[in-house]
């Protein structure tokens, strides 16, 4: 019963951290931003994975950040709630979640001069939905809801 219980505290998460991020769509890309307002790559992850209490309110981190907070929960192939990470230089310099195996959603389309909302219209830098097939280069994806129960 408690591994019932667990399993299905498990599918409620990744639907809520999903919904999460679904209500963002739209919203503009900003440098560093970490909230409605405007978010970037990481700041849209973050904000998500607060929403589900997976990391704590206090926590404030980078895509290579998430990477190292993850990377031992790594999978092989995209799926409902895994974190898509873009790697440059062994470092992750985007993240992205995918909704499932076909599509992710990120705040993307912006760099570091994206720092105003005028700025990210201009640049078509905002949260958006995009198939997986679109991630550029090398990347790894991790399951954050993966346990060792």
């Amino acid at each position: 019963m408690v591994k019932e219980n667990s399993n299905r505290q498990c599918r409620s998460a990744r639907r809520w951290f999903i919904h999460t991020a679904l209500s963002y769509l739209g919203r503009p890309y900003i440098w560093g931003g970490d909230d409605p307002s405007g978010f970037d790559c990481s700041g849209l992850v973050v904000e998500c994975l607060k929403s589900i209490g997976l990391i704590r309110e206090d926590r404030d981190l980078t895509a290579n950040g998430l990477w190292n907070l993850f990377a031992d929960k790594e999978i092989t192939v995209p799926a409902e709630g895994a974190l898509l990470f873009s790697i440059s230089n062994n470092r992750a310099v985007h993240v992205v979640i995918c909704l499932d195996e076909f599509y992710q959603i990120g705040a993307g389309g912006g760099d570091s001069g994206v720092t105003s909302e005028t700025e990210a219209w201009r640049s078509n830098a905002f949260v958006k939905i995009r198939p997986v097939k679109y991630a550029k280069g090398r990347y790894r994806l991790v399951d954050p809801f993966n346990s060792d129960d």
